[in-house]
């Protein structure tokens, strides 16, 4: 009786044993498994990152070819969008003024004004004494509040060297810090060929050159 009741519990116990070592094993596995996921995670977090920094530089390379193509419109529709503002309206390359610049200029000030995106001579016959002026225009995809500086800090630059210029952002649109930083500095704004602020920067630009 007694040597019965003892083989069934080393039944029993061998079962439980045998169990313990399938769970241990089924264990090991679902460690390994996690071991795995976790490696899988790792790669996929890698190349997302990857891939987002290949998005980013995308991104850039097409607003800076957009900000060319837009720079190319202005330059070829320069009568369209300032015609009805300016009479004998012409697009001037800044070679015709590097002498000028050069003598006015220092020699960091004269590398920054000729980065200017586009120069448009024209005469403003609306205004007293109808002068003879140059629009600095910055062009952009999306005209931000650098693009506004950059446009006021180089048409200053030539008005430095004897240029009555007016600063000009032009762009597809415009961020509401550029509107902003344009109204204050006496900016012109042309978002899709179309004008604003014009008076207020005329009255900024001419009135302190009279």
């Amino acid at each position: 009786m007694l040597a019965e009741a003892q083989r069934h519990l080393e039944e029993r116990v061998a079962r439980v044993e045998e169990q313990l070592a399938a769970l241990a094993e089924a264990q090991r596995k679902t460690e390994e498994h996690l071991a795995t996921l976790v490696e899988v995670q790792r790669s996929m977090s890698n190349e997302l990152s990857e891939l987002s920094s290949r998005v980013s530089s995308l991104s850039d390379a097409v607003s800076g070819l957009r900000g060319r193509v837009l720079e190319l419109t202005y330059q070829n529709k320069a009568v369209a969008y300032f015609g009805p503002l300016l009479r004998r309206v012409r697009v001037l390359s800044m070679e015709t003024l590097l002498e000028a610049l050069r003598a006015k200029l220092s020699p960091e000030e004269f590398r920054d004004v000729l980065l200017l995106d586009l120069l448009v001579q024209g005469k403003l016959e609306t205004w007293p004494g109808k002068p003879e002026i140059w629009l600095a225009i910055e062009v952009s995809a999306v005209v931000d509040e650098r693009d506004v500086e950059r446009a006021r800090r180089r048409a200053t630059l030539l008005r430095r060297a004897g240029y009555r210029a007016i600063p000009v952002a032009a762009g597809e649109r415009a961020t509401l810090g550029a509107e902003e930083n344009a109204r204050q500095q006496g900016v012109v704004m042309l978002q899709d060929g179309r004008v604003f602020l014009w008076e207020e920067a005329l009255k900024t630009w001419l009135a302190s050159s009279e």
